[in-house]
């Protein structure tokens, strides 16, 4: 496969991952809250090789969270020594504001419909796309499966929908996955459920027991390889039934 950054128009940059054989279908592969980091590259990567066109946009540079300042972020969060991971509380809620901003939210729906365009023009996508994001990407996998009608395959890891959008517009299968041990969103996943399920959403969750947030990030301490191998196999299969067919 290639890989390289891209060019989208959407004043973010893109790393864009191209299947070396035959071509299943484009997907739209949305960071964690710590940016576009090397592991979120990486999937980019694996989804190539499973015959994906992958694009994994930057949408938090624009609010200030560049990749090497998430990346030294996530060191510190997940530091060993308890004081350290202390003392970057408030670097951390600094860091994070704007991307709470309604303003922001709405700049990267935007942004990430710029990306779904020049992804849909790539050669062997075919109108076959889907998304998958993580935690923040989550979240956001949620809004543009509710925002841009050519998504027909939605798979958001640990994010719940954005409070800002209308899930009654999301007319594509919703798979999301979860980690029992992730206290926040797993009591909230009932009301989600019901949100999705009243709004005629075909929409499936799986938790798995023993893992938490991130348990798919083998850069993270969360990392839990027997749920994160089976969510992998479970996202495949997933994407293979809906995005199996040409338009």
């Amino acid at each position: 496969m290639s890989a390289s950054p891209a060019d989208t128009g959407a004043e973010v940059d893109v790393y864009r991952a191209v299947p070396k054989g035959e071509i299943k279908g484009g997907l739209i592969v949305i960071h964690e809250i710590w940016g576009l980091v090397d592991h979120i590259k990486d999937v980019a990567d694996r989804f190539a090789a499973a015959g994906y066109v992958a694009y994994a946009p930057d949408i938090l540079s624009k609010a200030g969270i560049t990749p090497q300042a998430g990346k030294e972020l996530s060191e510190l969060i997940s530091h060993p020594d308890e004081k350290v991971r202390v003392a970057a509380q408030p670097r951390f809620r600094e860091l994070m504001a704007p991307a709470h901003d309604p303003a922001y939210g709405a700049w990267a729906l935007e942004a990430l419909s710029t990306v779904v365009d020049d992804l849909a023009g790539q050669p062997g996508v075919d109108g076959r796309i889907g998304v998958v994001g993580y935690c923040f990407g989550g979240s956001y996998s949620f809004g543009l499966a509710a925002t841009d009608a050519r998504i027909r395959a939605a798979v958001p890891y640990y994010g719940a929908p954005p409070e800002q959008v209308s899930v009654a517009k999301i007319n594509c299968p919703v798979l999301a996955i979860y980690g029992e041990d992730d206290d926040r969103l797993i009591s909230g996943l009932p009301e989600v459920t019901k949100r999705l399920q009243d709004a005629g959403v075909d929409f499936t969750s799986k938790v798995y027991p023993d893992a938490g947030h991130a348990f798919f990030n083998d850069k993270s301490s969360n990392y839990r390889a027997e749920a994160a191998a089976d969510a992998w196999r479970l996202t495949l299969d997933f994407l293979a039934s809906n995005l199996g067919s040409i338009n």
